[in-house]
């Protein structure tokens, strides 16, 4: 007998034509922002947030950011210490201030003759089990 396959969804995802946040980037049709309206969007958007934040860069709170500008600064170079530390930012960072994602993986692509790192985050979501992934370039 097959087991049934239940899907969770986040109760602010029922609620239909209710902003749950605003995304990035800043280029609203009506203002300045755009409103998300499903958490999967937030998280995306919270994502992005995190990983271009700089420690000690936010108010009040200056633990919140990743460290990455940093690392990625440092040297652009396709030396593999250099991923690992980044991929272990992401990694760690996520984990501390998104939990209520999975980090599947981490590429880091650097292209050194035009001085930029390409990082791509794929993830799943904790609630649905959804799958997504960011893509940030450093240039």
């Amino acid at each position: 007998m097959p087991i049934p396959q239940t899907t969770r969804i986040n109760p602010l995802d029922l609620q239909k034509n209710i902003a749950i946040g605003i995304s990035l980037p800043f280029d609203g049709n009506f203002g300045p922002f755009n409103s998300t309206y499903s958490t999967q969007e937030q998280i995306k958007s919270n994502l992005i947030n995190l990983l271009l934040t700089s420690k000690g860069e936010r108010m009040f709170n200056p633990e919140f950011g990743s460290d990455l500008k940093r690392v990625v600064f440092e040297a652009a170079s396709e030396d593999r210490d250099t991923r690992l530390a980044i991929q272990d930012i992401v990694v760690s960072s996520i984990n501390t201030f998104i939990p209520e994602v999975d980090v599947t993986a981490v590429e880091v692509v650097p292209n050194v003759d035009g001085n930029a790192i390409t990082i791509t985050v794929n993830y799943k979501l904790k609630i649905s089990g959804n799958s997504d992934e960011i893509t940030v370039e450093f240039i």
